[in-house]
């Protein structure tokens, strides 16, 4: 166990009252952040002025660990984890950090004090919409791990302008508007202009002979694109230990075009600024154009090498040599987005730091692991090769060459199998080619990690089942977790305070310490408390349902909830299908012995998905038919929710009695969805 809160002695360069923990520094530092950061005194300031005041009173405080973690680390040389992944989804930070500083109810009082309710100003913050569904959440809950353990490690991503769409429903049809979570800033980031590298992409390629007979590649790009890094501190629950999340955002090299400019052609002299800028503008653009597909590998690729190339950045500054790369290096790929990594951290042994293919192979391998989230053939990513050598053309000659070495060592071990080697080529050649990202990732990693023990289970015997036959060892299985203090501590919190009064604080760095909780499962009064606390989270959600959907709707009544991604896999239609059985009954026996249900469906379906916003539609009409049916609508009722992100989510899960997790058997890689509600309580 972790120490109640972190310790100031070990920070003797950092006290004082703009660091302080204590009630009254926490009231001066907001006050001073509301005037000096802000331009505001209380007797102005809007909510918004309020929340970014508090915010840069809690990131103070952050920083003030963060460079603890620095020096601490560079003292260690450590090796240290680089989390690459397409998405993120931390939810609102405000909460989270107060809670892990351990100062939550000291900013309660401050603000409580000059007349401000911390609630309010919790309420106020956008949530970054940087991911989609649980491959985001995985990476957030990953990164607070890792900072609550105190592992070396940095997350790199994007940072999308606009995130994951806002949705709102139209005559029962899911719309999409912007998500336009910077629109008021984002004060938990720093920018940090003097951290920068240039992407390149299209070209050709030039190869040439050195005076030492070694065999050299030029890359001669079409166009060059400049990632700028913004850094958000993360850090872990009641420890001394601060991380780092680093997004990158895409920029032109030159912003403006000042010949372009002064003879009158004013769109071409921001032309370039406009075309970068498009690359870090939106997560996921819709693929089924071949301009979103070149879209989407330009963002993967584009994040990829900052990222490589600032790691490079550190291990030089730290007198390391590209040989010794994955010495002090531990690059997790999340998901097959990242996976160009492998031929780009190749060309930079190969190309930038002219190392031998065997040398190069050898850190490529040593360093790179690769997590699969998926078993579903469709999101195992492929590019067109015209499409991936258009834009990378350097990186297809390395895939080509990684594919021929790798197909001579299966050829070894496999001879004559030709099946199995089309099966297990980098490159799909049964119609129009490919390059099979799964593949390259698979080969280069040193570890597989499927998500659950049946999902690695499968994994090893379904979608990568060859690899696993030629290398059994490299595969192995870590399943996902939740992060408690989020879905627990901070939205459900007088469940928390009725634990931790039984059981102490522990649970929510262990998590195996709720095993002490088995006594009291017969404890009269400890039942009473737990149905109190079910009772006022379901008030609370149900006043929020009203707010979103103008449907009331019965705390009394069983909450019966199916919340995630829309998708046919995930079989929302079946939970519907389940309902309107139910009404039929009721209808057929208004007099059966029903206990009244209230059902909640919420989710996203992509925008390009026809059939996810049919189900959408499907879910909206029979809501709709339900409460237009005075004989039922007491004791049934369906309602959609939308807009289901994290911060709902810290008012759905403690809100639950039942939990759906119906998805096809086989096909969901893990789910913490299910985790999240029992750790609530819900069945």
């Amino acid at each position: 166990m972790k120490d109640a809160e972190p310790n100031p002695t070990d920070l003797p360069s950092f006290r004082g009252t703009r660091t302080g923990l204590d009630v009254e520094d926490i009231k001066q530092s907001f006050l001073d952040n509301l005037f000096y950061g802000m331009g505001r005194v209380p007797s102005v300031a809007t909510r918004n002025d309020l929340y970014t005041a508090l915010a840069l009173t809690v990131r103070d405080r952050l920083f003030r660990y963060g460079i603890h973690t620095v020096e601490t680390h560079e003292e260690q040389q450590a090796r240290r984890v680089a989390y690459l992944s397409a998405e993120f989804l931390p939810g609102p930070h405000l909460g989270l950090n107060l809670l892990n500083l351990g100062v939550k109810e000291q900013a309660r009082q401050a603000l409580s004090q000059l007349g401000y309710d911390l609630d309010d100003l919790l309420e106020q913050e956008d949530e970054p919409g940087l991911g989609n569904g649980g491959l985001g959440r995985l990476a957030a809950c990953y990164l607070d791990s890792l900072a609550s353990l105190q592992v070396p490690a940095i997350g790199y991503g994007i940072r999308y302008e606009f995130g994951i769409f806002e949705q709102a429903i139209r005559d029962g049809w899911q719309v999409e508007w912007t998500d336009k979570w910077l629109r008021y800033g984002n004060p938990w980031e720093v920018v940090r202009p003097e951290i920068y590298y240039e992407v390149k992409f299209g070209g050709h390629t030039e190869h040439w002979t050195d005076d030492k007979g070694h065999h050299r590649v030029r890359w001669a790009p079409d166009n060059v694109v400049k990632g700028e890094a913004y850094d958000t501190p993360v850090l872990g629950y009641r420890v001394a230990t601060s991380n780092l999340l680093r997004l990158w955002k895409a920029e032109a090299v030159e912003s403006f075009d000042f010949a372009a400019y002064n003879q009158g052609d004013y769109y071409r002299a921001v032309e370039a600024k406009m075309i970068s800028e498009n690359i870090t503008k939106v997560l996921y653009p819709n693929d089924e154009m071949i301009q979103g597909k070149i879209l989407r590998l330009q963002q993967q690729f584009f994040f990829v090498s900052c990222s490589l190339q600032d790691l490079f950045r550190v291990h030089a500054a730290r007198g390391g040599r590209p040989e010794n790369f994955h010495e002090k290096n531990a690059v997790q790929l999340n998901d097959t987005h990242p996976a160009v990594a492998v031929a780009e951290l190749m060309r930079l042994l190969l190309d930038e730091h002219e190392l031998d293919w065997d040398t190069a192979w050898q850190v490529t391998t040593q360093a790179i692991a690769y997590t699969n989230h998926t078993l579903l053939p469709e999101a195992l990513e492929k590019w067109p090769i015209e499409v991936f050598g258009r834009l990378l053309p350097r990186h297809l000659e390395i895939v080509y060459e990684i594919n021929h070495r790798f197909l001579d060592e299966v050829r070894a071990k496999f001879p004559g199998d030709e099946e199995r080697l089309a099966r297990m080529s980098l490159i799909d050649e049964s119609g129009p080619r490919f390059v099979r990202m799964a593949h390259l990732a698979a080969v280069a990693g040193h570890r597989v990690n499927g998500v659950a023990q049946l999902h690695s289970d499968l994994l090893k015997k379904t979608v990568l089942a060859d690899f696993a036959a030629l290398w059994p060892e490299k595969f192995c299985n870590v399943t996902n977790g939740v992060n408690p203090r989020r879905f627990v501590a901070l939205g459900n919190p007088v469940l928390t305070k009725l634990i931790s009064e039984r059981i102490g604080d522990g649970w929510l760095y262990e998590l195996s310490e709720l095993r002490k909780l088995e006594p009291f499962a017969v404890d009269p009064d400890f039942q009473s408390r737990w149905r109190e606390a079910r009772l006022e989270n379901k008030q609370k959600f149900a006043q929020l349902i009203e707010a979103r959907t103008r449907i009331k709707v019965n705390p009394e009544t069983i909450f019966d909830i199916l919340v995630k991604r829309i998708h046919e896999y995930k079989r929302q239609h079946l939970f519907v299908l389940y309902i309107l059985t139910l009404y039929l009954r009721l209808k057929h026996d208004p007099q059966a012995n029903f206990p009244a249900r209230t059902f909640v469906v919420g989710g996203k379906a992509a925008p390009g998905y026809f059939m996810a916003k049919l189900i959408i539609k499907l879910i909206n009409a029979v809501s709709s038919f339900i409460e237009n049916d005075p004989a039922v609508r007491d004791r049934l009722k369906l309602v959609f929710f939308p807009g289901f992100n994290v911060k709902s989510a810290q008012h759905i899960y403690p809100a639950a009695d039942l939990s759906e997790q119906i998805s096809t058997a086989g096909k969901e890689a893990s789910g913490t969805g299910n985790m999240k509600f029992a750790l609530n309580g819900a069945l």
